[in-house]
């Protein structure tokens, strides 16, 4: 994983994403939340753009709430559309039984999703699994009881030598992490985070265990890097040997039978589906 983009709008720029999964395999991006609210239309064109989400989407009661909801959701599917070379209204968003999401019908590529306030951020990777999480850089954890839910006792021991100071940040960055590995592993919070650690050295974290010893194999990759203003978001992937696929336009990821289904075009000789998003740069 390479550099964190900013997703300004529905209109892009995109060319960010692109290089960053031709080069590395996978793509973080931020966005915030005003910038993807959407601009008049009517209560079918928000129920067309949210797809299944909008069951959902109608039970919640909350403005506020449905504004985060409807605001994550079509950032999530414009992203994953982008990556595909696809219109948002052909991406169909699913869930796991934990809340996990997934695109239906592309298993080559994986999506994780999370939003804290103002902020978004969305994963995308074509290497295996991936989870991010974002919070408030200056998130109160240290001597909050976060220590004693969440640190391993290696963790615990590290944080001490560290000294006060860099306390909360550690514990913000340890939090972010945790939250993003569980997430790709389709745990959520179902996954004690005293039963797994991170050993943090510079910009560098490693998966260990509660002892600190580390945990044999190299396919996860951790990075941690500031958002906007005042936001710490982690990223964690798991390379499962998918390979270099290169091309994830829907005409290649789909199945023909999936396609058909998506596309509304039963049979032979349904239209190719589009290359590129209207206005994309």
């Amino acid at each position: 994983m390479g550099r964190l983009l900013l997703a300004e709008g529905p209109d892009g720029p995109w060319e960010g994403l692109h290089e960053e999964l031709s080069r590395t395999g996978s793509v973080v991006l931020y966005a915030t939340m005003p910038a993807w609210q959407p601009r008049g239309g009517t209560e079918s064109d928000l129920r067309r753009r949210l797809g299944r989400d909008w069951r959902r989407y109608e039970t919640i009661t909350q403005p506020r709430i449905r504004e985060r909801f409807v605001a994550s959701r079509l950032f999530l599917r414009q992203t994953a559309a982008a990556a595909l070379r696809t219109a948002p209204d052909l991406v169909d968003l699913a869930y796991q039984p934990g809340g996990r999401p997934y695109v239906r019908g592309c298993d080559q590529i994986d999506v994780s999703l999370s939003h804290t306030e103002e902020m978004m951020v969305v994963g995308l990777t074509r290497r295996g699994r991936i989870g991010v999480d974002v919070e408030r850089a200056d998130r109160r954890l240290a001597h909050t009881g976060s220590e004693r839910q969440a640190c391993t006792p290696y963790e615990k021991e590290r944080l001490d030598a560290g000294g006060e100071e860099a306390r909360n940040d550690t514990m913000v960055r340890l939090w972010t992490l945790k939250e993003a590995y569980s997430k790709a592993l389709g745990q959520g919070l179902r996954f004690r985070f005293t039963e797994f650690g991170f050993a943090l050295d510079g910009a560098s974290s490693r998966l260990v265990r509660p002892d600190g010893s580390p945990v044999p194999g190299g396919e996860w990759q951790f990075v941690t890097r500031p958002a906007g203003e005042g936001y710490v978001v982690s990223a964690a992937v798991c390379d499962t040997g998918f390979g270099e696929l290169s091309d994830l336009s829907v005409g290649t990821t789909l199945d023909a039978g999936m396609l058909d289904a998506l596309m509304g075009a039963p049979g032979a000789g349904r239209p190719a589906p589009p290359k590129s998003l209207p206005g994309d740069l």
